[in-house]
């Protein structure tokens, strides 16, 4: 097992407890956020979830991973609809570094000397 996912949830849940009795302004911040991405109802609350869950592999935050995965399963997401999710990530991951190496050849190609 990489990570006890469960007890790293609740320790964190705890820490931004805290981080929000120090800073409520913060936390109430990105709860308005939060809860004005859902707020049009256009959206299944799973499709956020499982976007959410895209989001966070490519960002590569391990809390996010441990918070949203939990919410998809309580909206119902499957293993398979997480892995289809994930595999979005991937591509998007590997499609950006593609279109950044093209931006890498561009700036050579600029160079005076190239």
């Amino acid at each position: 097992m990489m990570h006890d996912w469960n007890t790293y949830r609740t320790a964190l849940l705890e820490r931004v407890g805290e981080l929000g009795q120090r800073s409520p302004d913060v936390l109430r911040g990105l709860a308005t956020i939060d809860n004005a991405a859902a707020r049009t109802g256009r959206l299944e609350p799973k499709v956020h979830e499982l976007i959410a869950l895209a989001v966070a592999v490519t960002t590569r935050c391990d809390g996010c991973i441990a918070v949203h995965t939990k919410k998809a399963a309580e909206h119902g997401a499957t293993v398979d609809e997480i892995t289809e999710a994930l595999g979005v990530a991937i591509a998007l991951n590997a499609g950006a570094a593609l279109t950044y190496s093209a931006r890498v050849l561009e700036a050579h190609s600029q160079l005076p000397s190239a």
